[in-house]
């Protein structure tokens, strides 16, 4: 574990590494690929248009997965199919998703950050979505613990707060593989009171979702902390059942074809762009985590 020191240069190029797309297949699910193992692997593109069904929050002003039902639609229009997006509205997501899916009920489609427990349950789509950013990692404090963490100096010094998380995300396992206390809820909609409330010290969250945060919880007194950040490498990808192996095939045909044409840098800088140029992770201290294999 390490820290990168304000001004790095090499910090620098090891984040723009980080942006460019994961074009990574596993060789033992590609070959798969070329296998249809009854219906399971065919769509009929032909005459009805294919209905992908992906995981929308409850909350309209839950504005987290906007751009990855923005990718999920370019892939799909780059892929000359027919195709309907539907939302189905669901009050959690994790491993209920993941089970929904397992089950061919409600959802065919989802994006996950990836973990060895997904990608056992479930057939990931190896591109990375969002070229890594949800790794790197900015603060939701209450404003009053502002001088606090700007003495934080080390990740021992971050190990005496605790962070708050979603029960089942990812990140719990990986928080806590590298000795931070970590409070886990059950529904993400909670934590910002639990926050206000010092349940937890800090809500470490991905630099392309913390500002619209920021800006929804700011009358419980939250803001974005100043001076630090967290990193480790990890990716998003869609996830498929792996009864579906044609719809994989398509998704992950749309997705090269739209990194191709521009089309995903242009829909990444959208959304993206702006969160990344505010973040200034040259002016932070940036921790270093390892993830958990």
């Amino acid at each position: 574990m390490c820290y990168v020191n304000r001004g790095n240069f090499q910090f620098k190029r090891q984040f723009a590494a980080m942006l460019l797309p994961c074009f990574f297949f596993g060789t033992a699910f590609a070959g798969a690929l070329n296998r249809t193992d009854g219906n399971a692997g065919r769509l009929d593109t032909t005459t009805n248009p294919i209905e992908i069904v992906y995981p929308s929050s409850h909350d309209p002003d839950d504005k987290r997965s906007a751009y990855y039902v923005k990718l999920l639609d370019l892939a799909m229009s780059k892929t000359g199919v027919a195709y309907n997006l539907h939302p189905f509205v669901f009050v959690t997501f994790g491993a209920r998703i993941m089970q929904k899916m397992q089950d061919d009920e409600d959802i065919n489609v989802t994006w996950e950050l990836t973990s060895p427990e997904w990608e056992k349950a479930l057939a990931p789509v190896r591109i990375s979505l969002d070229k890594g950013i949800l790794g790197w990692r900015l603060f939701l404090i209450n404003k009053r613990d502002e001088q606090a963490f700007a003495k934080v100096q080390t990740l021992n010094d971050l190990r005496q707060y605790s962070a708050g998380q979603q029960r089942d995300w990812s990140d719990v396992a990986i928080l806590r593989a590298n000795g931070l206390k970590v409070v886990d809820a059950a529904i993400y909609n909670s934590m910002f009171k639990m926050l206000a409330a010092d349940r937890f010290q800090y809500f470490p969250r991905g630099v392309g979702e913390i500002w619209g945060e920021a800006q929804r919880s700011a009358d419980l007194g939250i803001e974005i902390e100043p001076t630090l950040a967290l990193h480790y490498p990890v990716h998003t990808y869609f996830f498929v059942s792996k009864k579906n192996l044609a719809l994989h095939r398509l998704l992950d045909q749309g997705l090269r074809a739209a990194i191709k044409d521009g089309s995903f840098d242009k829909l990444f800088d959208q959304y993206n762009g702006e969160a990344m140029t505010k973040a200034h992770f040259d002016t932070r201290r940036v921790f270093e985590l390892t993830v958990p294999e």
